[in-house]
């Protein structure tokens, strides 16, 4: 007897590219943000008491959270302060993760994305944790 099996792929294996300049901006140690969903309205029809109708609205996606351990790398920073200076740049972007051998497993990409929000986390002198990166990233919508 033999078994198809399918081993989990680890988390922290990922990388983010910009799809416009082919740059890897770095692997990230947490990413959320990868799921959508879809709205319903429901309607209750006279005289009908077992269920309502549920019509579909509108799909929504969750702003993507990228964050990583504080490098030399100024890329996403810079990106996100020329939007402070009010130069939007919308890009299109990948979270690509990669099996053990660093091939591409899965990609999802996002539409006409732009940085809301950069946080260089909190430092503390008496910790010894490493500093942590963050970028919130606007989007159009998903691709798997």
């Amino acid at each position: 007897m033999t078994f198809d099996t399918q081993y989990p792929y680890t988390t922290f294996n990922f990388d983010v590219v910009f799809l416009d300049s082919k740059l890897i901006v770095g692997s990230f140690s947490e990413v959320s943000g990868l799921d959508f969903s879809t709205e319903t309205e429901e309607f209750r029809e006279g005289g009908v008491n077992d269920f309502t109708h549920k019509f579909l609205t509108v799909t929504k996606y969750p702003n993507l959270v990228l964050k990583k351990g504080m490098t030399y790398s100024t890329s996403l920073f810079d990106w996100y302060r020329d939007v402070i200076y009010g130069t939007i740049k919308k890009r299109q972007i990948s979270i690509i993760l990669l099996d053990s051998l660093k091939k591409e497993v899965k990609k999802w990409t996002f539409k006409e994305a732009y940085p809301i929000k950069w946080s260089a986390g909190t430092l503390s002198a008496t910790g010894n944790s490493i500093s942590i990166e963050s970028i919130e990233i606007a989007h159009k919508g998903l691709v798997i």
